[in-house]
């Protein structure tokens, strides 16, 4: 279904570089990155320009742009986010979708990776030693830094920072003129390698679930659409919220099967019942 054609990667953030080998091995087809495409349009995490919609909207809306532009019926692109988890509140989170499109066949399979590994972080700077204290967290010089005035403020953005006398000289400037100082984490995926990291395990899941066939018509993208709870207890036998199975729908005949204990456990652990620890 995919061998030998063009694959579009709507990308300006050099995601191709993990995610091109592994389609083009996997699949057989030949990745290509349109020139002067500006997915910018769709949002910055500099601020410049806000996202409107949601992740999933904006993936979708940035393929299907990039597909219409440039003329290609196979297409792919990327949506992260980050943040607090909700049930981690003091975690941060690097929130990763990867979508593909095939209009040819009329095929649409979207991937999801909520990754802990990020250096998602932000920090009003005072002076040198608490800049230098920063960068050393967030794995400078290999990951880029963005200095502004203020959080959310857009008066003067320095952004894909990249030396130490680069961000001294940065830092100086904003402080003199502006009297303060915000340091965050370049998010941008070719300033930060632990991100771009992410965007690779998604693109191995994306792989994952496009081989993925449907039992019923063969067709590609058979995936998950819905996790059931209640795992029982060892002790108790009530059911806990831990998964008991995956609900796995064909997007094409919506043929479904059940997949029980996919994580190959058939009772659950009484720490995590509510009878047995409310």
């Amino acid at each position: 279904m995919f061998e030998g054609r063009k694959l579009l990667i709507a990308t300006k953030h050099h995601k191709e570089k993990v995610i091109a080998p592994i389609l083009e091995k996997g699949l057989g087809v030949h990745c290509f990155v349109p020139q002067n495409y500006d997915s910018d349009v769709f949002g910055t995490f500099s601020g410049e320009v806000e996202r409107v919609a949601n992740a999933v909207e904006t993936v979708r809306a940035k393929c299907l742009l990039a597909m219409e532009q440039f003329d290609c019926d196979l297409g792919i692109a990327s949506e992260g986010s980050f943040g607090s988890l909700p049930t981690l509140f003091f975690a941060q989170a690097d929130d990763e979708f990867l979508l593909f499109i095939d209009k040819k066949n009329d095929l649409e399979i979207i991937v999801r990776e909520l990754s802990l590994d990020t250096n998602f972080y932000g920090a009003a700077i005072s002076t040198k030693e608490m800049l230098l204290d920063f960068a050393d967290r967030i794995k400078f010089p290999s990951h880029a830094i963005i200095l502004r005035t203020k959080p959310d403020d857009l008066t003067q953005i320095i952004k894909g920072i990249t030396t130490r006398s680069q961000l001294e000289e940065s830092f100086e400037h904003l402080r003199s003129v502006f009297g303060s100082v915000y340091a965050e984490t370049d998010m941008r995926a070719l300033y930060n390698p632990t991100r771009m990291g992410v965007i690779k395990i998604a693109a191995e899941k994306l792989l994952e679930t496009i081989k993925m066939e449907c039992p019923s018509c063969m067709t590609p993208g058979f995936s998950i659409t819905e996790v059931k709870t209640g795992l029982p207890c060892s002790w108790c036998s009530a059911p806990t919220r831990s998964t008991l199975s995956f609900i796995y729908t064909c997007q094409k005949c919506a043929f479904n099967s059940e997949k029980m204990h996919p994580h190959q456990k058939t009772t659950e652990e009484p720490g995590y019942c509510d009878a047995c620890n409310p």
